[in-house]
């Protein structure tokens, strides 16, 4: 069977953590982009990575590269991934995979359109533990979900200029943090919610510095989502039943959750490996582009960009380069 070829564009440390971990069947870390030979050529030889190229678009105009992740500010993401898909390049966008939901709309759209894979590196959707859990909740045997509690937060360095703070950036906790929250909170909601309050404070420079988030949906489950860039925080998931609730500490690449029964006693349940994350990423976008199937978790991307559409609004939140 032939292996995929992969590319990378924007090579900055999320760029460094893919290439460093890349270890898939059926897949090859060809190709790597930047904007500058030097650095291309610097990041290929150092990961062993055959092609380097100094700009987006030559590496996009390789006709080897079947699949291109793209690791460049979430500023850029949207028009990267129309361009890769109109070179016919199936696509992994790291988060936020768009600004906003219309530029997710047309992605969509464009990669149905030329029969192309499109997926968000949204790895909570991705590890087996998940797919455990999920399994779990929908079984009957903890009765129906009623409350979901996520947490997310961390002290940020008072920057301005840099990519936490910058608006020019698309900075703000919402796009960075806030994803993973609201992914996990989708994840396992019943249905889309469509009850959405908040409450948000600025950061000098106009972007999101922290938020409370109420979400419900039309089963009454509510979750509950706290986000900040200014104070530490667990990245604390509890997803609570009739009979019983989940504990996911660490919750972005978890490999271990606590259950908890009426009587108090706790079951460890455990899937998968947490050094391994992004590669369940690589190796589901590659098993769906050979078996010519499509990403099922970008249903729940669209539910997400759609509700953060929503928080910004209210909070009075836009980027001009939108």
């Amino acid at each position: 069977m032939k292996k995929l070829n992969w590319g990378i564009l924007g090579l900055g440390q999320i760029a460094n953590e893919f290439a460093e971990v890349f270890d898939v069947e059926n897949a090859v870390l060809y190709a790597a982009g930047s904007r500058n030979d030097e650095k291309a050529a610097e990041f290929a030889g150092k990961y062993g990575i055959e092609k380097s190229y100094g700009s987006y678009d030559a590496l996009l105009a390789d006709p080897a590269i079947d699949v291109v992740y793209i690791a460049t500010p979430h500023s850029h993401h949207a028009d990267l991934i129309i361009q890769s898909l109109e070179q016919g390049k199936h696509v992994l966008s790291e988060k936020a995979i768009t600004m906003n939901n219309d530029q997710l709309t047309q992605a969509m759209t464009l990669a149905k359109e030329k029969k192309l894979v499109l997926a968000e590196a949204m790895v909570i959707y991705h590890m087996p533990l998940y797919r455990k859990l999920k399994e779990i909740s929908q079984n009957g045997s903890l009765g129906k979900l009623k409350m979901i509690q996520v947490s997310f937060g961390s002290l940020k360095e008072e920057n301005p200029t840099n990519r936490f703070f910058n608006k020019d950036l698309a900075g703000g906790a919402l796009l960075d943090i806030g994803i993973y929250a609201l992914s996990f909170a989708r994840f396992f909601l019943t249905s889309q919610p469509h009850e959405v309050l908040t409450t948000m404070n600025f950061y000098e420079t106009g972007v999101d510095e922290q938020s409370g988030i109420l979400l419900k949906n039309d089963q009454n489950e509510i979750a509950s989502i706290s986000l900040t860039f200014r104070a530490k925080m667990p990245k604390l998931g509890i997803v609570a039943f009739e009979n019983g609730f989940i504990t996911v500490n660490d919750f972005p690449r978890a490999d271990k959750a606590t259950l908890t029964k009426p009587d108090g006693s706790v079951e460890i349940i455990e899937a998968g490996d947490t050094n391994q994350a992004m590669n369940y990423e690589i190796a589901d976008i590659t098993n769906m582009i050979i078996s010519d199937s499509s990403d099922a978790s970008l249903a729940l991307t669209h539910d997400v960009m759609e509700i953060m559409d929503t928080l910004r609004k209210d909070w009075g939140l836009h980027y001009d380069f939108e």
